[in-house]
């Protein structure tokens, strides 16, 4: 059972007791060394801080060895969508980057990679945890409306086959004082029932894996990635308020995510619905 958040603040030993190193040799086993279904990654990482996990990795892209995956404890120069930076505590987050090849996929529909994530990544949440994750359209993973994991997917080339850095920060054991922002928590805070983050990145890696291979075995068809979003994600059904470039704003009900991956917004002031890509918007904010 995970202590009480509370009683962190006035006794630092108990945060740091669950602050402990990921075990880079039970990944490598679990994740590269597996055979058979399990067998996806060609390479484990884990470094005890860096710049950017998805710097690196965009860095050896045309190198080998997709899929890899690299893991830091720290990382200074992290980022999100539009730029915006984050940095972490070292020992209490999950932040990983995974290099992965798509042959044969269409660049159109590499904009569906951060949902992907995003399912993988709350899929992890609930089955570890027990906290009940939901995703925020496009791919932000929240709890109680508070944001518990953010992911940057980065294209590294599209010919002669398509590459893509996908980069997901979990908020582990992070207390309420050294959370970013007011609106973010951790698996901490959130009352999860296991907080080992060697476990959690080994089921984040293994989930991920597991969309991938079905994605892929599909022919890259979108149809059932687009249910499994549909049914993970809480901005279907609300009050929206999509901010656009230019800060044009879009008031409407937000009705579904279609087959592309786009928001698909009935808007106050018409009946016909808008379908808005990630690329082009930037706030999407629930109303009331």
């Amino acid at each position: 059972m995970a202590p009480d958040p509370h009683s962190l603040r006035s006794d630092p030993t108990d945060l740091a007791a669950l602050r402990g190193p990921l075990d880079a040799e039970h990944l490598r086993d679990a994740l590269v060394a597996a055979t058979g279904p399990a067998a996806f990654y060609q390479r484990i990482d884990v470094v005890e801080e860096t710049g950017s996990t998805n710097a690196d990795l965009l860095a050896v892209a045309g190198e080998g060895d997709a899929p890899r995956a690299l893991l830091a404890e720290f990382q200074t120069g992290g980022r999100g969508r539009h730029s915006r930076r984050f940095e972490g505590i070292p020992n209490a987050q999950v932040i990983t980057s995974v290099l992965l090849t798509l042959p044969g996929v269409d660049l159109a529909d590499l904009g569906w990679l951060p949902l992907l994530a995003g399912i993988a990544t709350v899929d992890t949440v609930r089955s570890v945890t027990n906290v009940p994750a939901e995703l925020k359209w496009p791919n932000d993973v929240l709890v109680d409306g508070r944001k518990v994991a953010g992911i940057l997917v980065e294209i590294a080339a599209t010919t002669p086959v398509p590459a893509v850095v996908v980069g997901i920060g979990l908020n582990v054991t992070l207390a309420e004082d050294e959370l970013p922002v007011p609106n973010a928590t951790s698996l901490l805070l959130a009352g999860a029932t296991e907080l080992d983050r060697t476990r959690l990145a080994q089921v984040l890696l293994t989930n991920l894996a597991e969309r991938m291979r079905r994605w892929r075995d599909h022919g890259w068809d979108t149809a059932a990635l687009a249910d499994a979003y549909r049914e993970r994600c809480s901005t279907v059904g609300q009050r929206v308020r999509a901010v656009l470039p230019g800060d044009t704003e879009l008031h409407g009900v937000a009705v579904d995510v279609d087959e592309q991956g786009r928001i698909v917004i009935r808007p106050d002031s018409a009946s016909e619905p808008v379908a808005i890509a990630a690329g082009d918007i930037t706030h999407l904010r629930p109303v009331g």
